[in-house]
């Protein structure tokens, strides 16, 4: 997973992540506008620090940097210092004052988020044997798959508390990975707040059969890893540290409502009505409880002044 994702032929050095999948942020500015609005409320939080920092972690091609620094009213946009997160090179075209790096900057004061970062994180993926012992799945990069040691030390640890193995046939994705990535992440912060919205999962709810898969061209496909596509699979949430709301209350009190304008509007300003409407739509997807406004945000507070900005 780590080579057809990341390595020198991996899927996300080649490819533009937006050319094959749809999050929250090419979905509408709404959300890059919520995003902003939490940046701010950090901002609020510490005393209006100068710099500011934003911090996009899994930043793609820059959509959402961009996003925000269009949404900021002018006073925060002067004192922001926005950084960009991805292994991939920069974008010809970003704009100049958007840092570019590998890897987060350190010492930072404001807001960290990861949009569908976490659930590319390569981790190991197993099966439950027919005597009933969880094995690694071993896979060839043409997607074949057989069993192969079974799970011990730290991993077996992992297992027993977060994700018990059940019948002969059933897979769990061991999370690991992901709490030792985040706590990288959050490392950065001196103080702020690092949001993951994602994908997820609890101990109550885990699925049987795991959720590994893949993302080509804009259609699920077997998470076959040769490179040409998207490797994923959905956070064991309850592992990491933090509150967690879904995308929908998250964005509701953020101000991103989705209520239809009035009708009497459609008479005074058709223009205004229209681009209500249509905002209108766009909210209602990001907040659908059926789709993105399932999605977690897991809130992870760095000092006593963040911890309160999210539901």
């Amino acid at each position: 997973m780590e080579r057809a994702l990341y390595g020198p032929d991996g899927f996300f050095l080649r490819q533009a992540p937006a050319a094959h999948f749809r999050t929250s942020v090419h979905a509408s500015p709404l959300f890059a506008r919520a995003v902003a609005e939490l940046l701010l409320r950090v901002d609020e939080a510490l005393g209006h620090p100068d710099p500011l920092e934003f911090v996009d972690l899994g930043a793609g091609r820059g959509e959402l940097c961009l996003g925000v620094l269009a949404a900021l009213p002018p006073g925060p946009e002067q004192r922001v210092r926005v950084h960009a997160v991805e292994r991939a090179p920069r974008p010809p075209d970003l704009a100049p004052r958007v840092t570019w790096a590998d890897r987060p900057p350190e010492g930072v004061r404001g807001l960290l988020f990861a949009n569908e970062w976490l659930d590319n994180v390569p981790l190991d993926v197993t099966e439950t044997d027919d005597a009933g012992t969880p094995r690694y799945v071993l896979v060839r990069p043409d997607g074949e798959e057989r069993l192969g040691d079974p799970v011990s030390g730290a991993d077996a640890d992992w297992l027993r508390r977060w994700w018990p193995s059940g019948e002969p046939g059933t897979r769990a994705e061991i999370g690991a990975p992901r709490e030792a990535a985040w706590a990288a992440a959050t490392g950065c912060l001196n103080e702020g707040l690092a949001v993951a919205a994602d994908y997820g999962h609890t101990r109550a709810d885990r699925p049987p059969y795991g959720t590994l898969t893949g993302y080509r061209d804009g259609r699920q496909v077997p998470p076959v890893p040769d490179g040409t596509r998207d490797l994923t699979a959905h956070v064991a949430m309850d592992t990491l540290p933090g509150t967690r709301t879904t995308q929908r209350d998250a964005l509701h009190a953020l101000g991103i409502a989705g209520s239809r304008p009035p009708l009497s509007l459609a008479s005074s300003d058709p223009a205004g009505y229209v681009r209500a409407l249509a905002e209108a739509g766009e909210a209602a997807e990001l907040t659908d409880p059926r789709g993105l406004g399932a999605f977690t945000w897991l809130a992870t507070p760095v000092g006593a002044a963040c911890g309160h900005l999210l539901p």
